[in-house]
């Protein structure tokens, strides 16, 4: 089966053109692009340049594996989190009008973030909950609406952070519109080796799939996201239960080797496409 890759334009692609960022993806070989609110916000774009960012990406031969509009719900500041869900519900308008069919949302608290809640420290388990559904109630009633599917990430430290409790939320509302952006290298973190497993488990309910590693030691908050095949996702079995499941949507590379970006690659991220398409290639066999 032939793979799609695709880049997420974050990185020092966040402040590039479009057309800069299509011309050097396509250049390299992707058949793809993750945008980020950095390019597909309708709250800084109009609704014609988000239809031109669409339209770009398509005339370089790209296509939108998803966009990336994680906002963070598990916030106390009510005010801050009716915000934040209204941006997502205008993503979803957003995308519905221009032809995007997934967008990565997570649940939060966003652990990097100083001022988020700990859960079981400042939140109890039941009120981070509550919050979610309080928000995913309004986002998938949209989302079906508008016919576009939101993929739940699963993050380290987040309230859904791993296969079993992003599955709470999935199973919950059982909706063809929502379904799974998995980044295996969060499962990995909290030592759920068999990634290849928890990919079958899923099932066609993965929308959209991000190529990052994890390696370190979690609980002692030393843990980081090193290049592709140097951490402890195993890739072989995971994409042999991707193709036993029948995926064919795209593999996204979510480049997040800061140092090494900074260090090494001089902050380029074309540099950090190349170089990640080049690495999966072998993992891949190829």
């Amino acid at each position: 089966m032939k793979r799609k890759l695709s880049f997420m334009a974050s990185l020092g692609y966040a402040e590039m053109a479009p057309h800069e960022v299509c011309r050097q993806l396509s250049e390299l070989g992707y058949g793809g692009v993750e945008w980020t609110l950095a390019h597909f916000n309708p709250r800084t774009k109009s609704r014609k340049e988000l239809a031109d960012l669409v339209r770009v990406t398509r005339e370089h031969g790209l296509e939108i594996s998803d966009v990336a509009v994680q906002q963070d719900v598990v916030c106390p500041d009510e005010r801050v989190r009716q915000d934040r869900i209204d941006l997502i519900l205008e993503c979803i308008d957003a995308a519905a009008e221009t032809g995007v069919r997934n967008l990565n949302v997570f649940t939060g608290p966003c652990m990097w973030v100083d001022t988020a809640p700990k859960i079981g420290r400042d939140i109890k388990e039941g009120e981070a909950w509550r919050l979610v559904y309080d928000a995913f109630d309004r986002l998938v009633k949209a989302a079906s609406e508008r016919r576009v599917c939101l993929a739940v990430e699963g993050v380290f430290g987040m309230l859904c952070h791993d296969y079993y409790t992003t599955k709470v939320l999935i199973d919950h509302y059982d909706s063809a519109y929502l379904g799974v952006n998995f980044d295996p290298s969060h499962d990995v973190l909290y030592e759920h080796f068999d990634t290849g497993w928890i990919a079958a488990q899923w099932g066609r309910r993965i929308k959209n799939v991000h190529l990052k590693d994890a390696a370190g030691i979690p609980v002692m908050g030393k843990y980081l996201f090193p290049q592709l095949g140097e951490g402890r996702v195993d890739w072989k079995g995971f994409l042999a239960a991707l193709d036993e499941i029948g995926y064919d949507g795209f593999l996204s590379v979510e480049f997040e080797s800061f140092t090494w970006y900074e260090t090494v690659l001089r902050r380029d991220p074309r540099e950090a496409a190349r170089l990640s398409l080049e690495t999966f290639a072998k993992l891949a066999g190829g």
